[in-house]
């Protein structure tokens, strides 16, 4: 996305400076150039990180109640060279954390599901929550505590499939496991379902600042502006009319 703006911006620049706006094009050439350099260097990707995720950055006390469920949204799977299908490498925080919460869910004596939702985005032949129920059984959690969403292929079918299944289980408490970049936007869709839900983050990134324009700091604000624009497009799409009757909060 940055990488479009960029090439659209130099362009632009060209086509000025063909017609001989010289001033024009000069001004988009040198916006070409800035961005390049503050997205590059780490400036714009670090700026876009913190206000994303700066309100997930403390793990919540969560108060168990007597029916509780942890919501762990997947993060894509891939076919390994043996055949075999497993959770890609962004989605182990997420995983990880899914299993933190389930534990300390169990060990407050109350009644404890873990929700895995994710269809196969990814064409992997296999949808996540198969695959990363797979692996939440061999790290020990028992399949009676398992709640499989195989349908979702992204964050909005994320909660429109899991209402059901939480509405099903009589879940009084919520936690929505997630990376904090997507905590965001997973929330809003989540309410707009009419689930309250307590974010935790699986995991945390950061830009990578250097006086020398790094590949990483790119795929950082692409990330970014990803989350922007989901929100955006929520937000246009209830003023349009376009998005499905919300759900009274809390009403699962």
């Amino acid at each position: 996305m940055s990488m479009d703006v960029l090439i659209v911006l130099v362009l632009l620049g060209l086509a000025l400076r063909a017609l001989k706006w010289r001033r024009m094009a000069a001004a988009a050439l040198w916006a070409a150039v800035l961005l390049f350099l503050a997205t590059g260097c780490g400036l714009l990707p670090t700026w876009l990180l913190n206000t994303l995720q700066g309100p997930y950055a403390q793990r919540p006390a969560i108060a168990w109640a007597p029916r509780n469920a942890i919501v762990l949204l997947g993060a894509g799977a891939v076919r390994a060279p043996d055949g075999t299908v497993k959770p890609t490498l962004y989605a182990n925080g997420r995983i990880n954390e899914a299993l933190a919460q389930y534990r300390d869910c169990k060990a407050s004596g109350n009644d404890c599901k873990l929700e895995v939702s994710g269809g196969d985005a990814l064409h992997s032949g296999e949808s996540e929550a198969a695959v990363y129920g797979a692996v939440l059984e061999h790290l020990g959690v028992p399949a009676a505590d398992l709640l499989l969403e195989p349908r979702s292929m992204n964050t909005w079918q994320n909660a429109q499939f899991s209402a059901p299944l939480l509405r099903d289980y009589g879940a009084q408490r919520v936690v929505l496991v997630s990376s904090a970049s997507h905590l965001r936007r997973a929330m809003l869709y989540f309410t707009h379902f009419g689930i309250e839900a307590t974010p935790v983050r699986g995991d945390w990134l950061t830009a990578r600042p250097d006086w020398w324009p790094q590949s990483w700091n790119f795929a950082m604000s692409d990330l970014a502006l990803h989350e922007y624009a989901g929100v955006l497009r929520y937000r246009l799409y209830n003023a349009m009319g376009w998005n499905v009757q919300a759900t009274r909060p809390g009403a699962l």
